[in-house]
């Protein structure tokens, strides 16, 4: 019962961490998947998200603005990567890497060379916080969080139906057809990076209201999270989520679903150093499985393919 008590406590936190990392998925997935392009600066941008909302919201900043700022200079991020890789023709990889390297002596300036700077909730307005997680009020995180994913997936779906969004799918599924079409795919690639860096930013500043305090290091190993939410999000929904709205939805599922399992391995006494190994595990796993599927399909009787 202590197990079972312990785990339906830690629930709420659980879900609604799982909400604001699946902004960063959501990001996340608009390269992995959209652009079809392997972009590391997530690391790096959800740490500048976090500490530039954190010191503008310290200096006195409302936080609506201190989170616009925030994203803005996601964006930025996203732009060095995109430069980086179109107009230098640096490999999208290490474009990513070289901005994320970059990123973390740019987070410590902004950070006003601390490795960590605290965020009361006692002494500044924040949009949420983990303090009231628990409660059934107004304050609970999970009901903003809720707000500002519709309002995102409902923006990214309206976007990605204009002509430009159009522009930045078809540069992801065929680049050499787009350009035959006329589309400037190097501007395509910038825009689709400096959108997915924006969010991912804007993602880390949430999370630093959220637990208080932003970090240098906040954003190490959020690539891998991202992975995990959009590929456990894509084997459990993709048969019955075929529209792209509900596409982005079932990576905000996979996000909550994530850590949902990440404080089940907890209660059950993992040790918190091993988190890393976990995840690593859990997205080997869940990319595995398309796989099996497949395999598992061809052994059956009738299941391969039939020679005349």
């Amino acid at each position: 019962m202590n197990f079972f008590g312990a785990l339906l406590n830690a629930l709420p936190g659980a879900v609604a961490q799982g909400m604001l990392w699946g902004v960063m998925a959501v990001g996340v997935f608009l390269t992995f998947r959209i652009l079809d392009v392997a972009d590391l600066t997530v690391d790096g941008s959800l740490a500048c998200g976090g500490a530039v909302c954190v010191m503008m919201i310290r200096n006195g900043a409302d936080p609506w603005l201190a989170l616009a700022c925030a994203a803005g200079a996601g964006m930025l991020a996203g732009l060095c990567t995109g430069l980086l890789h179109t107009r230098c023709g640096i490999p999208a990889i290490l474009a990513g890497i070289l901005t994320q390297l970059a990123l973390y002596s740019v987070n410590l300036r902004i950070l006003d060379g601390k490795a960590n700077q605290p965020l009361s909730v006692d002494k500044y307005p924040l949009l949420l916080s983990q303090r009231y997680v628990r409660e059934l009020s107004t304050h609970n995180p999970i009901l903003p969080a809720t707000a500002i994913l519709a309002l995102l997936i409902g923006g990214l779906y309206w976007y990605f139906g204009t002509e430009r969004g159009c522009a930045v799918r078809a540069v992801g599924a065929n680049a050499g057809m787009a350009r035959a079409q006329g589309i400037d795919t190097r501007r395509a690639t910038v825009t689709g990076l400096m959108l997915s860096n924006g969010l991912v930013a804007g993602a880390g500043a949430f999370l630093a209201q959220y637990q208080g305090a932003a970090d240098v290091n906040m954003g190490r190993g959020a690539i891998v999270i991202g992975l995990a939410a959009v590929i456990i999000g894509e084997v459990l929904f993709s048969r019955i989520f075929r529209n792209f709205a509900l596409k982005m939805a079932s990576v905000v599922i996979g996000a909550i679903l994530y850590y949902i399992v990440l404080q089940i391995v907890l209660q059950m006494g993992l040790n918190t150093n091993d988190l890393k190994l976990l995840t690593a595990a859990v997205v080997a796993v869940f990319l595995s499985v398309p796989v099996w599927k497949d395999r598992l399909l061809q052994n059956k009787p009738g299941g391969g393919k039939s020679h005349a």
